[in-house]
């Protein structure tokens, strides 16, 4: 059994901090070349932004995630097979590096099809893509991981064609979700990293029941993600000196919901279902913005496929927060999800209605809250 106080240093040190270094020093050469690779956004339209800012803040996430991953191949190449590398390792990793290194080529398979949303992206960061073929890409990709990486949800249903279906429209779901949470400054890359720290605690705190060890591969990958989007964070802080873009949204959005579709959520001692409910917790915050702005966009006779203001972001601001108070309250909101989510894995059924009522609560609260400036647009 793993002892956490003995390895979670080194683990965020090969995890964490590899992915922040390159994802913010890579940012840097694409902010000097933003004009003329074409990823520029301008001010105007439904934008809030007020000076011309590049975009391709995505390029350095990816960067910042592939280049950790491929540097770790290398690592793990070389050490399964030397004995005096393997004196550098925590002794509880040595046994592991085999299991490691089988879960190598799913794992290319798998940054390829981001590589392929954060291409798409790019593109669509460039000159637009019509917001059909973005969709009919991201079903492609996403039906390509469920059908054929065979990552999907169980969800205790035992159907599965419901499951498979089930899992492609939670991806779907995911990227769009963090691509329309991009719409102020260190909104979705932050929103993002405490998404992707709470799920790898409950990565690193829920035994998985085949293996009966804390679900390492899962658990890395969310701390890659977020030491890419930490790295992105240095140059988005407000005043942002780049934007995410699309080819960073939908990676972003791609790797966490696969990585949700990865997990397990049940301990090996005691069966807790109700601890699917985990991710759905810990994404309140993007899936109601998400969810609001299209219901908004629909009543009101709208694409729901064209840009506005009318997010969760705006509304706070609406409402009289300035830009970073709404930011950070979005953040605070997030936070308190994901603790709601580590949480969730680890108790009972009583404990887990009352922490699934908090959350529910918790967005009632907003709701309530921006009712009062729905009320008074109708005055």
């Amino acid at each position: 059994m793993f002892d956490l106080s003995q390895w979670l240093g080194w683990l965020i040190a090969v995890t964490v901090v590899p992915p922040f270094m390159i994802s913010m020093l890579s940012i840097y050469p694409v902010r000097w070349f933003a004009v003329a690779l074409g990823l520029v956004a301008r001010p105007g339209g439904h934008s809030t932004h007020t000076n011309v800012t590049p975009l391709g803040g995505g390029i350095g996430i990816w960067c910042g995630i592939v280049g950790t991953f491929a540097l770790g191949t290398i690592a793990v190449a070389m050490v399964r097979d030397s004995a005096d590398w393997q004196t550098l390792l925590p002794a509880q990793v040595i046994p592991h590096l085999e299991g490691i290194w089988s879960r190598v080529a799913p794992l290319w398979w798998l940054l390829a099809a981001g590589t392929v949303l954060t291409v798409l992206g790019v593109i669509d960061d460039r000159g637009g893509v019509n917001p059909w073929l973005r969709l009919l890409v991201e079903f492609a990709v996403a039906s390509f991981v469920v059908y054929g990486l065979d990552f999907g949800l169980t969800a205790f249903i035992g159907i599965a064609w419901l499951t498979k279906i089930l899992s492609v429209i939670w991806i779907v779901g995911l990227i769009n979700s963090f691509n329309m949470l991009d719409n102020m400054d260190g909104l979705s890359g932050g929103v993002a990293a405490i998404i992707a720290t709470s799920m790898a605690i409950v990565m690193l705190t829920t035994i998985d029941p085949g293996t009966s060890q804390p679900q390492l591969f899962v658990a890395a990958l969310l701390l890659v993600v977020c030491g890419s989007l930490l790295g992105f964070l240095w140059h988005n802080r407000p005043p942002a000196k780049i934007f995410m873009g699309d080819g960073g949204s939908y990676l972003i959005g791609f790797l966490i919901a696969v990585a949700m579709l990865m997990a397990t959520f049940a301990s090996n001692d005691v069966a807790r279902p109700h601890a699917m409910f985990a991710p759905l917790c810990v994404m309140a915050v993007p899936l109601y913005d998400m969810t609001t702005v299209l219901w908004i966009r629909i009543r009101q006779g709208r694409s729901p496929f064209v840009g506005d203001r009318s997010h969760f972001s705006h509304r706070l601001v609406e409402l009289g927060l300035s830009r970073t108070q709404a930011v950070l309250t979005i953040y605070l909101v997030t936070a308190t999800c994901g603790l709601a989510s580590i949480l969730l894995t680890h108790v009972e059924l009583p404990q887990a209605i009352m922490v699934i009522g908090i959350v529910g609560c918790m967005l009632l609260l907003v709701i309530i809250l921006e009712s009062t400036q729905w009320q008074s647009d109708k005055k």
